[in-house]
């Protein structure tokens, strides 16, 4: 078949609702962390804990699944309502392993703003994506013939999917971002998280936020995962990996063993928050969503491409496009902002365990990836007193 031809059989937009039948079970049938008790940290949740908490952030997903060896998808994040190019959003990228092929990266660290939608697919699927994300801009209300910066990262989903098919293509592309929508995320084996890992199971798109009370600001930070790294599961300090006998160099552990057996990998973390923060701000929030993911039990491998998005959503905090005069908008100061560092690790931390939970198991004929047994994880957790933790916070 024809590179430019779109190669899917199953094509499912999740967000819009809309779903054919697919070789890939439900995971409505599998929960999310605090389905099973697991409480993370000490900040309440929002309403539908996820990054769309965030008032103005929206979230869609197309999903393919073609024949035996596409396996992949793409996941679209709005940042705020209406046109990004006009009114930027405040923004920074911090890279904790350079490892990866992100788009439009050097001109958010130059301008400290974002002008664009936020794009998650794979590897190979980056450069096709972000050509349909710029087309899909242009057609926006407001738009004139301007040099634009789509913003797309990716994590290596080949495991289960030929992505040197470059299956991602504007049609999927426009579908995730029309579909995109407030509200419940669909998390586990899903758009951009499809055929994705973490900690050799199947791992995928996961999601979850904190609100701080009112003494704190009341701010909301919300986080929105794809996973495919590796490492040592942990799960609340439980040593998920180690009891289940799967984990970072386990094989090389042996006496017999040679080499050095790591298992390499990617992540992208998208934050975001309603608090009146600048880029040099959203820099620091957006470095504490490293160690969220350090508490899992990653190590940001040799090969692993680590990478934060932060942005800022609040209206106030938006300028125009140009302006002969200063414009002010507020923002915190340093001292307020540690309990949005704790929320942004707490938020990152559990995004990973929902992503890890809610994920089905994948196959085609490259591969598969298993899904984790919620069973055993749920065994593992009461053996190391690890679940209901909130029980122990008074009100």
């Amino acid at each position: 078949m024809p590179r430019h031809q779109p190669i899917v059989m199953c094509f499912v937009v999740a967000a819009a609702l809309l779903s054919l039948a697919c070789p890939v079970a439900s995971a409505n049938e599998r929960p999310r962390a605090r389905d099973i008790g697991l409480d993370v940290g000490i900040f309440a949740t929002g309403e539908y804990n996820a990054i769309t908490d965030v008032a103005g952030v929206r979230v869609g997903h197309a999903t393919l699944i073609q024949g035996d060896d596409i396996r992949t998808g793409v996941t679209a994040i709005i940042p705020a309502p209406g046109n990004l190019y006009t009114r930027t959003v405040p923004a920074w990228v911090h890279v904790g392993n350079g490892y990866g092929k992100m788009v439009g990266e050097t001109q958010i660290r130059e301008f400290g703003e974002i002008e664009t939608p936020i794009l998650l697919t794979c590897t190979l699927c980056v450069w096709s994506a972000a050509n349909a994300l710029k087309e899909w801009t242009y057609l926006q209300p407001g738009m004139g013939e301007h040099t634009i910066n789509p913003v797309v990262g990716e994590t290596n989903d080949s495991v289960v999917n030929n992505m040197w098919a470059d299956p991602v293509q504007r049609e999927h592309v426009f579908a995730a971002l029309d579909a995109a929508k407030s509200g419940p995320v669909e998390e586990g084996s899903v758009g951009a998280g499809t055929g994705t890992q973490a900690f050799g199971w199947k791992g995928g798109i996961g999601t979850s936020s904190r609100v701080l009370p009112d003494s704190l600001g009341g701010y909301t930070v919300g986080v929105l995962v794809q996973t495919n790294f590796g490492g040592v599961l942990e799960i609340n300090g439980a040593p998920v990996g180690r009891e289940l006998g799967q984990f970072a160099f386990r094989d090389s552990l042996r006496e017999d063993a040679r080499g050095p057996g790591g298992h390499d990998g990617s992540i992208m973390m998208v934050v975001a928050t309603d608090a009146p923060l600048d880029a040099r701000n959203l820099q620091r929030l957006a470095m504490r969503a490293m160690l969220g993911l350090a508490r899992t039990g990653s190590y940001a491998s040799d090969g692993s491409g680590d990478y934060v998005i932060a942005f800022s959503a609040g209206d106030a905090v938006r300028r125009p496009r140009g302006s002969t005069e200063p414009v002010n908008t507020p923002s915190l100061l340093h001292d307020a902002m540690s309990p949005l560092f704790a929320a942004t690790a707490e938020a990152t931390q559990e995004s990973i365990y929902n992503a890890l939970l809610k994920a089905t198991s994948v196959q085609s004929k490259r591969g598969s990836l298993e899904a984790i047994s919620v069973d055993d994880v749920t065994q593992i957790l009461r053996k190391y007193n690890a679940l209901n933790w909130d029980e122990k916070i008074a009100p």
